[in-house]
């Protein structure tokens, strides 16, 4: 039972409160908020701002994008409707009269059966997130109940619809006006109770590039989450034109998008060139005005490539883009294209590492066939291991963090591919001197190598100010190379 459910039953009429200022209040469902609305009357009436946009989302209610606004007009007091769960948010208030409204927690978690009740007047606004079942009783004749929802009504989304018996015994909601002399559609009175209600299941999350190393790391760190599918290259192409139409964007909460274009040499080429666009901007522009239209939550993983490796000192989020390759001026512009969608979070990285093939595998292997390579010594950076990649991406999804461009790679002091090498070389056993010094000029001399950035190392503030710290590069590597993995 709410809190609000005594004092709301005191109240049986909508003697509309002049004296209220816009203020949210939490209620004990998650995501449920109660609004005092600020309303101005005189001798001809009153008016207030019912949603104001910036004004609700200063104080803690989300931009959820409202598309519809409905209105229930009510003709007798003790009208009952509910108590349905819908696949979209909603923002309920009153235009006239008076409504005592019950809210349970219909979605999949800890607090499922849980109940809130209130009573809504004019005065008053409640944010009812997806999944959270909504009833209401009106308390006066000639209600109006009007609400703003961020999706469109169809026959397919209200096949998502979770309903509970307004008379359940379970949920004990304790109606001013008992149900047996209210108003009730039959349909209503046919819902189930909460023992036999199946849970509404989160909004997907989809992972795109599941077969990369980013997206082997975040199956593993997810796998006890139902609601997150991972899409490979076979599922998602992001080359393919007709990749964004095919996906059910209801049922979509956030992106993560893991995959890329990845061969930077080969993008050098005409066809490679035409391969990299394709994926890292023409991709990423799609997906991304797909994630706006649908108020999707948008994480977007780039490169330091976007940089010419030519400032003196570590890159910071706010620096001027300046690929000096065909992939880096890809994912530029793919960074660019990403930023349309209202909640992004660009994720900008260096020399990868997790599951599957990179530079520290390859020197292991190296390493343990006796082979002396030359490493390129004048390329500075910090390793970004995917396991500290992934929970990043966590982290900033579920956290407080605004939405954004970060820098992610592991802390610590950088070092050259030599440093890396020579490290790869030491854990297994053999002489550091087996690793020879060359620079990037020498290595490539003589091949049509695209242009690599000789500082790569990115400044890490923004990401540790909202309470993420990666781990050092040099103790994450010990760890990687002792894992039974590599």
């Amino acid at each position: 039972m709410g809190a609000a459910q005594t004092a709301g039953q005191e109240r049986t009429t909508a003697a509309v409160d002049f004296s209220k200022q816009l203020a949210a209040q939490p209620t004990t469902i998650p995501g449920l908020t109660l609004f005092d609305l600020p309303v101005h009357g005189d001798n001809r009436g009153w008016f207030k701002e019912n949603w104001q946009r910036q004004k609700m989302t200063d104080r803690g209610l989300p931009d959820f994008g409202p598309v519809q606004n409905n209105v229930s007009y009510n003709v007798s007091r003790g009208t009952t409707r509910g108590i349905h769960a819908e696949p979209w948010d909603k923002h309920i208030s009153v235009a006239t009269g008076s409504v005592f409204g019950a809210w349970v927690d219909l979605r999949q978690g800890t607090t499922f059966g849980r109940v809130f009740t209130a009573v809504i007047d004019p005065s008053t606004a409640i944010f009812v997130p997806r999944g959270v079942g909504n009833a209401f009783q009106s308390l006066e004749d000639n209600t109006a109940y009007t609400y703003l929802v961020n999706d469109h009504w169809s026959a397919e989304a209200q096949a998502e619809y979770t309903f509970l018996n307004l008379a359940d015994s379970t949920a004990a909601i304790d109606w001013p006006i008992p149900l047996e002399q209210a108003e009730l559609s039959d349909k209503d009175r046919a819902h189930p109770p909460l023992a036999e209600v199946v849970p509404m299941a989160p909004a997907t999350t989809l992972v795109l590039g599941a077969t990369g190393q980013l997206g082997r790391e975040l199956a593993r760190l997810l796998a006890d989450r139902s609601y997150v599918e991972f899409l490979g290259r076979d599922r998602f192409d992001l080359a393919d034109p007709a990749a964004v139409g095919r996906i059910d964007w209801r049922r979509v909460e956030t992106v993560v998008n893991a995959a890329a274009y990845t061969a930077v040499d080969e993008a050098e080429t005409e066809d490679g060139g035409r391969a990299a666009w394709a994926a890292n901007a023409e991709g990423v522009a799609r997906l991304a005005q797909a994630c706006g239209q649908h108020r999707v939550t948008l994480i977007h993983v780039s490169t330091d490539y976007v940089f010419d490796g030519t400032k003196d000192g570590a890159y910071t989020e706010s620096d001027p883009l300046r690929p000096a390759n065909v992939y880096g001026a890809s994912k530029a512009a793919g960074d660019l294209a990403a930023m349309v969608a209202p909640r992004h979070y660009l994720l900008r990285t260096s020399w990868v590492i997790g599951d599957g093939s990179n530079f520290v595998r390859t020197m292991c292997s190296l390493a343990e066939r006796g082979i002396a390579p030359s490493v390129v010594s004048d390329q500075f950076g910090r390793l970004t291991f995917t396991r500290d990649l992934a929970e990043a991406i966590v982290h900033l999804r579920n956290g407080d963090a605004p939405y954004g461009t970060y820098n992610v790679t592991n802390g610590g002091a950088p070092g050259s591919w030599t440093e890396v090498a020579r490290h790869v070389y030491a854990h297994a056993g053999r002489p550091t001197s087996d690793v020879s010094e060359v620079t990037t000029e020498e290595y490539f001399a003589g091949t049509s190598a695209a242009r690599r950035p000789l500082n790569s190392v990115l400044d890490l503030a923004k990401l540790e100010a909202t309470g993420f710290t990666p781990r050092d590069q040099w103790t994450a590597l010990e760890e990687y190379l002792a894992d039974s993995r590599p």
